[in-house]
C-alpha cells in the first residue's frame, strides 16, 4: 500500500515561490500517474496538476502558467513548484494518485498567502 507524506508548505507574501515535495513509500510509485490536490478553507478538494510516468503534465486553469509538477521516480519523489502566488492559492494541499478513493492520504502541507 503507498503512503504519501508532503512537505514544503509556510507562509509567504503574494508573488513569492514555494516548492513542495511529496514522497511516496512503495515501488508502485513509479507505475502511476500522480496529481497534487488542494483543499482551501471550506471549499471541495481540487485536483490542481496531474503528471503521467513519461512526466507529461496537466493542470487546472486557475494555476496554469505559475505551477509546474515534475517527478524523480528513483527517488520516489514528486514536486509541485508555485510561483506568484495568490491568495486564493491559500489551502492544505496533498498528493495522491487519480484515485481518491484509495487510501495513502497524507496529512498534507500548509501554503498560507499573506496580503
Amino acid at each position: 500500500q503507498v503512503q504519501f507524506v508532503e512537505s514544503g508548505g509556510g507562509l509567504v507574501q503574494i508573488g513569492e515561490s514555494l516548492t513542495l515535495s511529496c514522497t511516496a513509500s512503495g515501488s508502485i510509485f513509479s507505475k502511476q500517474v500522480l496529481g497534487w490536490y488542494r483543499q482551501a478553507p471550506g471549499k471541495q478538494r481540487e485536483l490542481v496538476a496531474t503528471i503521467d510516468n513519461d512526466g507529461r503534465a496537466g493542470y487546472a486553469n486557475s494555476v496554469k502558467g505559475r505551477f509546474t509538477i515534475s517527478r524523480d521516480n528513483a527517488k520516489n519523489t514528486m514536486y509541485l513548484q508555485v510561483n506568484n502566488l495568490k491568495v486564493e492559492d491559500t489551502a492544505v494541499y496533498y498528493c495522491h494518485d487519480l484515485v481518491p478513493t484509495s487510501p495513502g492520504w497524507g496529512q498534507g502541507t500548509q501554503v498560507t498567502v499573506s496580503s
